[in-house]
C-alpha cells in the first residue's frame, strides 16, 4: 500500500510523514522529488519543474509499485502533485498495477503556507539556495490553495492546520493501519 501525503509546499507533508514512520518503523519513505533530482542531472527539465516530464511521472509510478511488490510494507510519499492529470498518470498506473494508494491532500490556508515558507529553512549553509527553494514554494501557493476543487475523487483532504498527531491518527485509521502502530 501507498499512503501518498500531498499537498502546498509548507503544507506540513514531510513532517506527517516522520510521524507517521515513527508509529509505523517498518514504513518506507519514498519521496518523489528525489526521482526528479535524478532526471534534472540526465536531461533538460522544461519550466524548471521535473513533473513536466512524462518519465518523472511514469518512473515514480513503476519505483513506488516495486517498492511495494519487492519490500510487502507500507511506502509512505510525502510530494506535491497538484495538477489532476500527472496525479492520474501515477495513480492510475498503481492502480492498473494492483497497488492500493490512499491518498491524502492537507489543506491549509495561503496566509498560512507562506508563514510556514517564511519560517522554514531548506537548504541550510546555503542562504541564495534556500531563498531559491522558498520563493518556488511561494510561487505555487495559489496553485496548489486552488487545486483542492479539482482532486481525484478518492481524495481525502485533511485540515493541515491541525496538530501533526491528531492527523497522523486520521492517516492511520483511514488507511487501515491503526493496528501496525508500535
Amino acid at each position: 500500500m501507498i499512503v501518498w501525503i500531498n499537498g502546498a509546499f509548507g503544507s506540513g507533508k514531510t513532517t506527517l510523514v516522520t510521524e507517521l514512520t515513527r508509529r509505523l518503523p517498518g514504513a518506507l519513505v519514498y519521496d518523489p522529488e528525489h526521482v526528479g533530482f535524478l532526471l534534472r542531472r540526465i536531461v533538460e527539465v522544461p519550466d524548471g519543474d521535473f513533473q513536466n516530464i512524462p518519465l518523472w511521472r511514469k518512473q515514480v509510478a513503476s519505483l513506488a509499485r516495486g517498492l511495494v511488490e519487492e519490500y510487502g510494507r507500507p511506502v509512505l510519499a510525502p510530494m506535491t502533485v497538484v495538477r489532476r492529470q500527472y496525479a492520474d498518470e501515477i495513480f492510475d498506473a498503481l492502480d492498473r498495477a494492483g497497488v492500493p494508494v490512499h491518498h491524502f491532500f492537507l489543506d491549509v490556508p495561503a496566509r498560512v503556507l507562506e508563514q510556514r515558507l517564511d519560517d522554514r529553512v531548506v537548504v541550510p549553509g546555503d542562504p541564495e539556495r534556500d531563498e531559491a527553494a522558498r520563493r518556488w514554494g511561494k510561487a505555487r501557493i495559489a496553485e496548489c490553495v486552488a487545486a483542492v476543487g479539482s482532486l481525484r475523487e478518492d481524495t481525502v483532504v485533511l485540515d493541515g492546520e491541525l496538530p501533526t498527531r491528531e492527523l497522523a491518527g486520521l492517516v492511520l485509521e483511514r488507511t487501515g493501519l491503526a493496528g501496525a502502530v508500535v
